[in-house]
Order: structure tokens, then C-alpha cells, then sequence
């Protein structure tokens, strides 16, 4: 997999789990199914919205081992493998490589602040150590730790590092890397709401949690772009963004897209603590915002 193969919509896929919270494999085998039913361009596992933080390192090598042998090759997998430490890092990333992802998704470290040159230094490290395409994932509202345009720019040097999954809410940190690093990366965004006016400014996709439960409307929005027509794809993303906001909430957005995948009948279960289960009332607007979408 190269940068050039890093374009369209990529599912950050939930892990689904039984009630008492074990990993659900047979859910997450019908869950892959329905997105490529759906004609994703790849799907991204063990990410934020797959609850990476709450799964044992056996359980994310059994996760990404599924879902390669889930899809047979027809689609890329993209395995999340970010760790606070550059160690843990590479040895999840080994851990992938072994079950036969396709690439890596990684965040920067979290919890220490670090400065520039530590962060250049995790994934100059990792790209020397782990025999894979590198996506660099850039969400600073959760790691604490941003990756600047001009640093992102330095790591497109580095071998390996084919991509970019920009999800600062700074729409303009997205547009200045696609200035700086547009031609070396497949620069993605990685917020739903930001979707039509990321694909409109060069992006060339998205890692979405929307498309974990409606990927047929998130495929649609691209290929409309895709095709020019501009207005359509406007109006589908006007459309949807209530039910993407949704998704976006805070505290955990993983609750709000399980709540939804329940609503449609599909897999997905519980949400490991401590992230929060929805309330009434939250739950209440995610069924809305399906039946306004005609999806229930």
C-alpha cells in the first residue's frame, strides 16, 4: 500500500463485544461484511473508535487478525497501533504486521507533553523498526499533543510514512498541510462534519466513525465529489451532519455510534468502562437523527 492507494472512505470500525463485555468476533465478522457491502475504500481497526486504550494487546492482535481474514484482501486494513511509548509502539506494530495488516495508524504519544523533536523522533524511530506504510494520525484534542503543519511536512521524509488522518477542529491545519505536504501524503480528514469542505479543499478521504454505521451515505458524499457534482454531495452532507454531531460528542464518541449500530440492527454492544453509556435523552437524539435518514 502506497499514497496513492490512501483515497476515499475508511470506516473506523467499533469492536463489537457480548454483554459482559468479551470480545464479540462473530459481530465483528457481520460488521466488516456490512461495510464492504457498503463499498469502503479500506477499514481502519483498533483506533479510538474501536477502544484501543481498553484492549489487551492479545485482544488487538486477534481484532486485526479477524478482519484481515475477514476481508480476504479485497480492501486495505489499517490497523491502529499508538502507544504512549515508542517501545510498545513498535511491538504492537509487529503484532499487526504478523496477522497481515496492510498499514499502520498512529497517534502520537499521549499523557507526557513532548515537544517537536520527540514527536519526530517516535515515528523516525517506528518507520526504521517496523516494515510497514505508516498513516500519521494527528488528534490533539485526545493525545495532547499536536502535530503542527511544518512538523508533518518533516515526517513525509521519513520511510514509509505514506499519510496523514488530520483530526484537528483547526479545518485550517488541514488546508495548510494539503498546501505543504499535498504532494508527498494522502493527506485524509479524520472529523465527519468536516467531510464535503475537507474533499472541496484536497483532501483526498476520510477515516470516519460515521461510516462505521453508514458507510453507504459517507460513500455516496465521495463519489458525488468524485464526480463533480458538488451540489448533491453538499446537500448528502448537510443532510447527515446532525447524526455526524452526534458522533463528535463528548465525553467517548465510540457510545453514540454504538447506540446507532444497535438502532440498526447491527453489532456493536457495550462500551467498556469507564467510557460513559448514553443517557436517555442522548439516545433519544440518535434515534432521531436515524428516522429523519429513514434508516429506522
Amino acid at each position: 500500500m502506497d499514497s496513492k492507494d490512501l483515497k476515499g472512505v475508511f470506516p473506523a470500525v467499533v469492536t463489537p463485544f457480548k454483554e459482559n463485555c468479551e470480545l464479540d468476533i462473530d459481530g465483528l465478522k457481520r460488521l466488516v461484511q456490512f461495510l464492504l457491502s457498503n463499498g469502503v475504500h479500506a477499514i481502519m481497526t483498533t483506533g479510538g473508535n474501536g477502544e484501543f486504550p481498553h484492549l489487551l494487546r492479545v485482544e488487538k492482535r486477534i481484532v486485526i487478525d479477524t478482519i484481515v481474514k475477514e476481508v480476504g484482501g479485497r480492501v486495505p486494513v489499517i490497523a491502529g497501533t499508538a502507544a504512549c511509548s515508542t517501545m510498545e509502539t513498535i511491538l504492537l506494530s509487529n503484532d499487526a504486521k504478523e496477522v497481515g495488516a496492510d498499514a499502520l495508524i498512529v497517534t502520537p504519544p499521549y499523557f507526557f507533553k513532548l515537544p517537536d523533536e520527540s514527536l519526530y523522533e517516535h515515528y523516525r524511530i517506528l518507520s526504521e523498526q517496523v516494515d510497514l506504510p505508516i498513516i500519521v494520525y494527528n488528534n490533539p484534542l485526545y493525545t495532547g499533543n499536536n502535530l503542527n503543519p511544518e512538523l508533518i511536512d518533516r515526517l513525509t521524509d521519513l520511510k514509509g510514512i505514506i499519510g496523514l488522518k488530520q483530526s484537528n477542529s483547526d479545518l485550517g491545519q488541514l488546508v495548510e498541510s494539503i498546501r505543504k505536504s499535498g504532494e508527498k501524503m494522502s493527506i485524509c480528514t479524520g472529523i465527519d462534519s468536516q467531510f464535503y469542505p475537507a474533499l472541496c479543499a484536497g483532501a483526498k478521504g476520510i477515516f470516519s466513525t460515521a461510516a462505521s454505521a453508514i458507510p453507504k451515505q459517507m460513500v455516496q458524499i465521495y463519489e458525488l465529489v468524485e464526480s463533480r457534482k458538488y451540489e448533491k454531495a453538499f446537500k448528502l452532507h448537510m443532510k447527515i451532519l446532525p447524526l455526524n454531531h452526534l458522533f463528535e460528542y463528548d465525553p467517548g464518541y465510540v457510545s453514540p455510534c454504538k447506540e446507532a449500530l444497535k438502532f440498526l440492527g447491527l453489532p456493536g454492544g457495550p462500551v467498556r468502562k469507564p467510557l460513559p453509556d448514553l443517557t436517555a435523552t442522548e439516545r433519544e437524539a440518535v434515534k432521531r437523527a436515524l428516522k429523519a435518514l429513514r434508516l429506522i
